[in-house]
């Protein structure tokens, strides 16, 4: 069987060919391939959205919110032709991507706190797209809101997003018509094919239709590490007077095999970096995850000021995996002892929302939005912890796989629900626009129910949460000028409470009880300036979070507070004609109660991402980026820190006409001086170290028909 990616490279050289021939066959002036170069050239120029889905709130331009929300749409993602989110989340300067328990699993830090998988957003529903590693071909753009949003989105089913939400938007139909094939390879031996189908259709283009899929196979830039990728997605919409109704379907399957493993450490220093693409993992290691999820989204306008919304979302996961891990028990000489576990999974969740939002009033009008939205999640899982083996981070040799069984946790081949979760809310919001809306004032709240069912491993009921709270928000927006807005926000953020943990060291009075929500609270100030073709943007922000720990009667609970404390600023936009920028900054000060710093949160990050296109070499770009990472402490004692660290991409793409098909050759380079460094140390529960990836080198040849 002929591979699928061959397939793909197969037909888009074809393609070409047949475009050759008839530039061949029909003479073109070069007045007309020099249009077709400019145009395919301003289209594929990497753009950032300032603005985007603000939940509950809408759709909103960055100037008319009191919070920073900004959207990479899919140019960025076609030309820089990332493996996953987080590679595309690398170009934000307030975002940092680690890993999560030992399997390929990204999480991303916010402001100082983790945003899991799971509370990812699709479409503005949680819990409907894959939950470990998202491709980033099926999504036509990736939205980032800074800070709390309970009240814009509702509490994250799995807990996290305190610091900040990433919505995912799949793609849909353009007002242009296209055929795009794509090849693809990266090093070491990874090769890829891709097509994107773009419709409308009907008397009036009412009806659209978008078909993309692409496929990706081999050895990455990581030594022994292998990645399959599969994926699929179809939007069907319709646009049409006041109604409006778009439906997404999509399926993405993921392989990793011999994935590079964290590395915790259980020693006094942090041992050295191993060379940058080295591989500490066993090749019996893997992860298989399998999604199918889709949603239907619609939209009626009772009014020309009134529009009546629902939406609603499912999706099916399948995952696997023999996880490996190693933990280091010498830093000088890299001996370490290595663990396998394997562990199979389904979920199974559904998710919907509906909702009112009426403009009233002339001289002071009136915005108000009603609503409520509900989620069902069932996780069925089983473990098995495999016997461990001795390693060696920096000369790994290569194990049988253990031998099981070993602890074992639940039915490995039919795992059984381990936990049932509901959430559902109801919100209200009014913002008040004052002088021609130069002030905009939002204010509104939402009550929120979390209800989680536990089974234990044997199947015997566990605990069961039921809570509900109600989280507010305040905001104002001033615009002094046409192009400059100022903001200010408080805004909650809700996690389930923790359960009372179980230590014999320090027993506690209220053992098995579990915690009422946990809300943390933000106070954020800014400004948004529109400056040429720029949007630069500059805020300041403070969340604290109730700490835990045992309390002066011996019960366990709520205590003191957690402080997350930073400015960020960001730049995206136009510099000069031609000349694009990506960029910002973000200094983070996070303390404890007990006033440590929170490991795996950087002093500060950077990012520069700079476009060029060269007008005088017609249809060449170049491109470049920086990523500079600051310190960061390994551990709670705050005794182990990693060094800061930078690296640089450089790129290029060049488009031609070939006849009237434009086509676009792209490589790029990512970590040029293939520096080897620990680019995280987060982790929920021991100090751990992520390496940064190696040198990469990646080409991909597309055309447009």
């Amino acid at each position: 069987m002929v591979p699928a990616y061959r397939i793909s490279s197969l037909a888009l050289i074809a393609s070409l060919a047949t475009a050759t021939h008839a530039q061949q066959s029909t003479p073109q002036s070069s007045e007309q391939s020099a249009e077709i170069v400019v145009t395919a050239q301003a289209e594929n120029a990497t753009e950032v959205v300032n603005g985007g889905s603000a939940g509950v709130l809408g759709d909103k331009p960055a100037e008319d919110l009191p919070f920073t929300i900004r959207s990479y749409d899919e140019s960025l993602i076609r030309n820089q032709q990332p493996q996953t989110l987080g590679a595309v989340l690398e170009n934000d300067p307030t975002i940092r991507t680690t890993y999560g328990f030992g399997n390929a699993a990204e999480q991303f830090i916010v402001r100082g706190f983790s945003l899991f998988g799971d509370d990812v957003g699709v479409n503005g529903l949680y819990g409907i797209g894959p939950r470990q590693l998202v491709a980033p071909e099926l999504f036509g753009s990736v939205q980032v809101l800074n800070g709390a949003s309970a009240f814009l989105n509702g509490a994250a089913p799995g807990g996290s997003g305190l610091g900040g939400n990433v919505n995912l938007i799949l793609k849909r139909a353009q007002t242009r018509d296209f055929v795009r094939a794509t090849a693809s390879a990266e090093e070491s031996a990874r090769f890829g094919g891709a097509v994107d189908v773009s419709r409308r259709f009907g008397a009036n283009g009412e009806w659209g239709l978008r078909v993309n899929g692409a496929y990706r196979d081999g050895e990455t830039a990581i030594d022994r590490e292998d990645r399959r990728t599969a994926v699929i997605g179809t939007a069907l919409d319709y646009d049409s007077g006041p109604f409006r109704a778009v439906l997404d379907l999509a399926y993405q399957e993921i392989r990793v095999d011999a994935l590079r493993p964290k590395v915790t450490v259980a020693t006094a220093t942090i041992p050295a970096v191993p060379e940058a693409d080295a591989n500490y993992a066993q090749d019996f290691t893997y992860s298989e995850l399998r999604d199918v999820f889709g949603t239907l989204s619609l939209e009626y306008d009772i009014a020309d000021n009134a529009l009546l919304y629902a939406r609603a979302g499912a999706r099916d996961g399948d995952e696997a995996g023999l996880y490996g891990g190693i933990t280091v028990n010498d830093a000088t000489s890299g001996a370490a002892r290595g663990t396998a576990l394997f562990v199979p999974a389904t979920t199974n969740n559904e998710a919907i929302e509906a909702g009112l939002r009426v403009k009233l009033g002339s001289t002071i009008t009136h915005e108000f939005n009603f609503g409520g939205n509900a989620n069902w999640q069932v996780f069925r899982t089983a473990f098995d912890f495999l016997p461990g083996y001795a390693t060696n981070l920096s000369a790994t040799p290569q194990v049988p796989e253990p031998i099981g069984p070993g602890f074992v946790g639940g039915d490995l081949a039919d795992p059984n629900p381990t936990a049932r979760t509901t959430l559902w809310s109801a919100f209200a919001s009014d913002t008040i626009g004052l002088f021609g809306d130069r002030v905009l004032l939002t204010g509104g709240m939402r009550l929120q129910t979390i209800r989680q069912e536990n089974t234990n491993y044997d199947g015997t009921p566990g605990a069961i949460y039921d809570e509900n709270a109600v989280t507010p928000v305040a905001g104002i927006v001033v615009k002094p000028t046409e192009r400059l807005s100022l903001y200010a926000n408080r805004i909650e953020a809700l996690q389930q409470g923790p359960s009372v943990p179980v230590d014999p060291n320090n027993p506690t009075t209220n053992l098995g009880q579990s915690l009422p929500p946990r809300k943390s609270t933000q106070y954020e100030f800014g400004g948004k300036l529109g400056l040429g073709g720029m949007l630069l943007t500059l805020g300041a922000y403070r969340i604290d979070r109730p700490g835990e720990g045992v309390r002066a009667d011996g019960s366990f609970g709520y205590l003191g507070e957690q402080r997350h404390e930073g400015i960020e600023f960001t730049a995206n936009g136009e510099v000069a004609p031609g000349l694009r920028l990506i960029g910002g900054a973000a200094l983070t000060d996070t303390e404890f109660v007990n006033g440590n710093a929170v490991p795996g949160v950087p002093e500060y990050t950077a990012n520069a991402n700079v476009e060029w296109d060269l007008g005088f070499v017609p249809g060449l770009t170049l491109t470049g980026r920086v990523v500079q990472t600051g310190e960061q402490f390994v551990d709670q004692a705050n005794t182990l820190k990693l060094d800061s660290w930078t690296r640089f991409d450089l790129g290029a793409r060049y488009v031609f006409a070939a006849a009237d098909t434009p086509v676009t050759l792209r490589l790029s380079v990512d970590n040029v001086a293939n520096k080897r460094y620990w680019a995280s140390a987060f982790d929920a529960f021991s100090p751990a170290l992520l390496q940064g990836g190696p040198r990469a080198v990646k080409a991909s040849i597309s055309a447009d028909f």
